[in-house]
């Protein structure tokens, strides 16, 4: 090769990669450490999975456009398999020795309350992604969180109930910390709304048959319908054997169940089944006036196409999270934890897949029961509730 020839070709590659250069964000020093801890897999997966997707996927976006306050996101993310003890690990590794800044995640109750403490201690932000009322209730100055609580869906599937004249029902609840928690609410918002619960019953999250439990309610007189507070593949299970022993009643389940997979576990016996669930799940079937029909078809189109997968509330809790943070950062003008969490404090109007959130002192959430849409499942699909 002549002198000529490898000059051409050296400053050919130095043009090539000065344009390559010129392409990509030219980001501010310091990165702005985001931290997760999620269910990745194990029995939660169906949370944590679509969790970190959305995240990765908002965050490649994001980066891709200069970043956040021209600094680039690094997500940082450990799986907790669905295990308090984990979660609770990964917390203090996000804190002590990852320098996060802000943290979403938190895919269950359960280790959601066992991470608390950390962040509490700490001073910093985390939005967590489950559905307890403990979580934010009573307030704790640096938690907040984006899908809806388990009493608001009680009192959504009991305001339902009583469009219908149903005023006595049975209850089959999981033990895990979401089960346990929804039924305590629903037993003590029943009242409110006439309804009087006349028989029991529970299974544990790694039962494979509620035959035993279900028998038991449908030879209870006067049982009207039946709510099944859980999630995970309880209450898939239970969905089967509810047809399997012919039981005709109407059956509702929690919020916890809003994804297609619930749908593919209880096959056709999932059909007909009642449930609150946010209005992702039926954005195509939103009117245009809708508030968040616009939120919720770009999040799905950009959610399926990067991952080939059917959208779930539970990837929108985290959309939620991602973009209240993210907000919340471009109105502090830093990371600053501090500041940052008086700005998510301060969310109004914010519309995203759970509704539209108006954040205050005294609510770490900021949804109202407008923000749930009641939902039947026919044909193996989601159908509006009018």
């Amino acid at each position: 090769m002549s002198i000529e020839m490898g000059m051409t070709r050296r400053l050919a590659l130095a043009a090539g990669l000065g344009a390559m250069t010129a392409a990509a964000p030219a980001f501010a020093q310091g990165e702005i450490k985001l931290g997760a801890v999620l269910s990745v897999t194990g029995p939660a997966s169906f949370l944590g999975d679509p969790e970190k997707r959305t995240l990765e996927m908002e965050v490649e976006a994001l980066n891709a456009k200069g970043g956040l306050l021209g600094r680039k996101i690094r997500l940082i993310v450990y799986d907790d398999a669905g295990d308090a003890n984990a979660a609770r690990t990964f917390a203090t590794r996000l804190l002590e020795e990852d320098k996060v800044t802000a943290m979403i995640g938190g895919s269950t109750t359960g280790t959601t309350l066992a991470m608390v403490p950390a962040f509490e201690d700490a001073q910093v932000p985390f939005i967590s992604l489950a559905g307890a009322i403990q979580i934010v209730q009573p307030v704790r100055k640096w938690v907040f969180k984006t899908p809806h609580t388990d009493t608001m869906a009680c009192e959504k599937i009991f305001e339902d109930m009583k469009k219908r004249g149903t005023t006595k029902i049975g209850m089959i609840s999981g033990t895990d910390g979401f089960g346990k928690s929804m039924r305590d609410q629903c037993v003590g918002v029943a009242g409110k709304y006439g309804i009087e619960v006349l028989h029991e019953e529970s299974y544990g999250p790694r039962d494979t048959d509620m035959t035993p439990q279900l028998t038991n309610i449908k030879n209870k007189a006067g049982v009207q319908a039946v709510i099944n507070p859980g999630f995970g593949q309880g209450p898939a299970i239970v969905t089967r054997n509810y047809r399997q022993l012919g039981i005709t009643v109407p059956l509702y389940q929690s919020h916890g169940v809003a994804s297609k997979q619930f749908i593919d576990l209880a096959g056709p016996a999932a059909e007909g089944a009642r449930l609150p669930a946010a209005a992702l799940l039926v954005a195509s079937k939103l009117p245009d006036s809708d508030p968040q029909k616009k939120v919720v078809t770009q999040y799905t189109e950009d959610y399926t196409k990067k991952t080939g997968q059917p959208v779930s509330t539970f990837g929108g809790h985290a959309y939620d999270g991602f973009h209240i943070w993210k907000e919340a950062v471009e109105r502090a003008k830093t990371d600053n934890a501090a500041r940052v969490r008086d700005e998510i404090e301060k969310t109004k109007g914010y519309v995203g897949t759970g509704g539209v959130v108006n954040m205050s002192p005294t609510d770490h959430m900021g949804l109202d029961l407008s923000a749930f849409r009641m939902l039947e499942i026919r044909n193996g699909d989601w159908t509006l509730v009018n």
